[in-house]
Parts: structure tokens; C-alpha cells; sequence
């Protein structure tokens, strides 16, 4: 029960952090910068992996979509990627674990079900990994940028998505690494288990504490039969 309980609480992390993962590849807000006037804000400059935008204090926002893909700057696309196979992974995960764990009915036998789980963590752990390393690279580039006294350009600070998506990188990476120790303790006791039970023949009982013999009951028995052999 307490494995069974240990997977499902692995699920909920794995599953949360992949949806906050998914939820920050639209989000707008993955830097941001604001120009003050005397009273409030005139504009706020944004940007994501798609597009870069800037709003005016009416609300009305502008938009410009990248025109290349081609013509991007390397570390955009990179994290285009590692966002793209961070989602892929976590969903393929989700599917695998609902297969694999014991609480549901479906995947076979608790061999293989034990397998199939243990894949969808090492995916759910991969899924954190590539997102950690997109928001990573991507934070890095803002902050460099924006510390480079040589850079003369629009500088930017962090936004709400790269906070969040770190969030949901760490429950991935906690939920695999949860399910994966829950299917190796599965493992281990199966195995402990098997083990005890074919110490013992088929067919024969396992004894109930058995009574030592004594080492010198033999020769003593052998000793009273040598004083009266010739009697």
C-alpha cells in the first residue's frame, strides 16, 4: 500500500509539473522591460520563444511574429526544442505511468506493469531536464545582456513564465525520481520474497523452531556402547 500511495503522489508531481511546464511555451511574458513616464508606465516591452511585443499603458498591445526561423538567434532556437521535446516527453510519460501503475487495471502483469512505470519516470525526469535547461539558457541570456555595459540595445529582465517553468521543471524531476524509487522497492521485495520462498522444496514445510541437537549426544551414545559391547 505504501508503494501504491508513493506512486500516486509521484503521478500528481509529475503531472502538475508538466502541465506548468506546457502552460509557459504560449505564455507572453518570458522577459520583460517597461519605460517609465513621470505618473506611470508609457510602454512595457515583452517577448516569448514566437513573438516580441510591446503594450502602451491603454492596454493596446503590438505584436511582431519572428519572421525566420532560419534568421533567429541560436539560444531561441534551442529553446524552441528543448521546450518542444520537454512537452513530448511529459506526455508520453503521463500515458506510461497510467499504464504502469498498480492501481490501475491495464499493462499486465505486475512485471511488466513495474517496467512501464519506471520508463515513464526516466521520461518525466528527461522532461524536467530539457525544460530546466531552456528556461536555464534562456534566463542566462537575459541577464548577461542585461549586466554587459556594452550593450546598447533594449535590455530586459525575467519574466513570470521562466519562474513558473522552473517550478514545474523541479516537480518533474521529484516525481520520476519518486517513481522510479517506488518501482525499484517493488522490485527488491519481489525479489526478496521469490528468494525466501524457493529456499524451501516443493512440498516440504518450512520447520517451526527446530530444536538444536547436541554435538556430544553421538559420542556419548557411542561411549556407553563401548564400556558394554563385551559385556
Amino acid at each position: 500500500m505504501s508503494s501504491m500511495f508513493q506512486e500516486i503522489v509521484a503521478f500528481i508531481l509529475c503531472t502538475s509539473g508538466w502541465v506548468l511546464v506546457s502552460s509557459t511555451l504560449p505564455t507572453d511574458y518570458w522577459k520583460v522591460s517597461s519605460n517609465d513616464g513621470t505618473v506611470i508606465t508609457t510602454a512595457t516591452y515583452w517577448s516569448n520563444l514566437w513573438k516580441t511585443c510591446v503594450t502602451d499603458s491603454t492596454g493596446v498591445s503590438d505584436c511582431k511574429d519572428f519572421p525566420s526561423m532560419l534568421a533567429l538567434d541560436g539560444y531561441i532556437q534551442v529553446c524552441r526544442g528543448l521546450m518542444i521535446s520537454a512537452v513530448c516527453l511529459g506526455f508520453f510519460g503521463s500515458i506510461f505511468a497510467l499504464v504502469g501503475m498498480k492501481c490501475t487495471k491495464i499493462g499486465g502483469s505486475d512485471k511488466n506493469k513495474a517496467r512501464i512505470a519506471c520508463f515513464a519516470g526516466v521520461n518525466f525526469i528527461l522532461s524536467g531536464l530539457c525544460s530546466l535547461t531552456a528556461y536555464s539558457l534562456y534566463a542566462h541570456r537575459i541577464t548577461s545582456e542585461f549586466f554587459d555595459p556594452f550593450f546598447v540595445e533594449q535590455k530586459y529582465e525575467l519574466g513570470a513564465a521562466l519562474f513558473i517553468g522552473w517550478a514545474g521543471s523541479v516537480l518533474c524531476i521529484l516525481g520520476g525520481t519518486m517513481l522510479c524509487f517506488s518501482i525499484a522497492g517493488s522490485f527488491t521485495n519481489s525479489a526478496v520474497s521469490h528468494s525466501h520462498i524457493s529456499s524451501y522444496p516443493k512440498g516440504q514445510a518450512k520447520p517451526v523452531n527446530p530444536r538444536p541437537t547436541p554435538a556430544h549426544s553421538s559420542s556419548s551414545r557411542m561411549q556407553h556402547f563401548d564400556k558394554n559391547v563385551y559385556v
